[in-house]
C-alpha cells in the first residue's frame, strides 16, 4: 500500500501577508500549497487553493491565483478524477476551488464546518454553494489504509492535517498547523525538551503534537512554506525501497 501511495504539491499562487500579521516590520509573500494524494483506493486532494472573499480580502492580501484546473493538469489529474477532498480548514484559501467540485465527498471537522455557517468567518460563498457535499468528522478518521485525518487545532478549532502512512514514515501534509516548517521544528523541539525532563521554563507546544510523533513523521509539508520538515536519519530503519 505504501510504496504504491504518492503525493504531489500543487501550486496554487499566493498572497502578501501584511506587515501588521507577520510581526516584523514587512509583509511576506507566502505561497498557496494543495496536495495531491494517489492511493490504490483513489485520489485525494488537500485543500483547493485561493477563493474570492470580496474586496475587502483582495485588497488586503492581494493574492495571484494558480486555477485548480491548471495545476491538477499538470500532474495529469482532472476534476472527475478527484474522489475526495480534505480541507484543513475552510478559510478562503484553502477552500477556493471547492465550488468547481459539486458532487465530490469534502471530509472536515464538524466544528470547523459549523464555525465556517456562523458568519464573519470565511467567504460563505466556498462553503454552501450547490452541490456541496459535505462529510463530517469528529475527530480523527482513517480515511483509505494508510491515509489518516487527524485533529490539529490551533490555527483554527476545526483545524485537520492528514498523515500518509509509508514504508519510509509517515508524510503529515499540515496545512496550516504551523505556518512554516521551522515553526513546527521549534514546537517539536520544545515537546522533545519537555519529554527528556528540562526542567522549565519551555516553550508551550500544541497538544497533538504526541499524537503525530506517535506517528512517526519522517517529512511534514505545509499550507504555506515552500521548505518540508524532515527527520534526522534513523541508522535503525531500512531505506525505503
Amino acid at each position: 500500500m505504501g510504496a504504491r501511495t504518492q503525493i504531489r504539491r500543487l501550486d496554487l499562487g499566493y498572497f502578501v501577508r501584511p506587515a501588521t500579521e507577520t510581526g516584523g516590520p514587512e509583509p511576506r509573500v507566502e505561497p498557496v500549497h494543495a496536495y495531491l494524494v494517489r492511493h490504490a483506493q483513489g485520489t485525494l486532494l488537500f485543500d483547493t487553493g485561493i477563493g474570492d472573499a470580496g474586496p475587502a480580502t483582495e485588497a488586503r492580501y492581494r493574492p495571484r491565483r494558480q486555477d485548480l484546473r491548471d495545476a491538477l493538469a499538470t500532474v495529469g489529474v482532472g476534476l472527475s478524477d478527484l474522489t475526495l477532498v480534505v480541507n484543513c480548514h475552510l478559510h478562503f484559501d484553502h477552500c477556493g476551488g471547492n465550488p468547481l467540485l459539486p458532487g465530490t465527498p469534502l471530509l472536515v471537522q464538524a466544528a470547523e464546518l459549523a464555525a465556517a455557517r456562523r458568519g464573519g468567518y470565511t467567504a460563505e460563498a466556498l462553503v454552501d454553494f450547490p452541490g456541496a457535499r459535505y462529510e463530517e468528522l469528529h475527530g480523527e478518521a482513517e480515511v483509505w489504509p494508510g491515509v489518516r485525518i487527524v485533529p490539529t487545532p490551533g490555527h483554527t478549532d476545526g483545524h485537520q492535517s492528514l498523515v500518509v502512512t509509508r514504508p519510509d514514515g509517515a508524510v503529515v501534509l499540515a496545512g496550516q498547523a504551523y505556518d512554516s516548517a521551522s515553526e513546527f521544528g521549534a514546537a517539536r523541539l520544545a515537546r522533545r525538551a519537555a519529554h527528556d525532563g528540562v526542567a522549565p521554563p519551555l516553550p508551550a507546544y500544541r497538544p497533538w503534537l504526541d499524537r503525530l510523533a506517535g506517528l512517526d513523521p519522517r517529512r511534514v509539508c505545509f499550507a504555506h512554506d515552500d521548505a518540508v520538515w524532515e527527520s534526522a536519519p534513523d541508522v535503525h530503519r531500512p531505506p525505503p525501497p
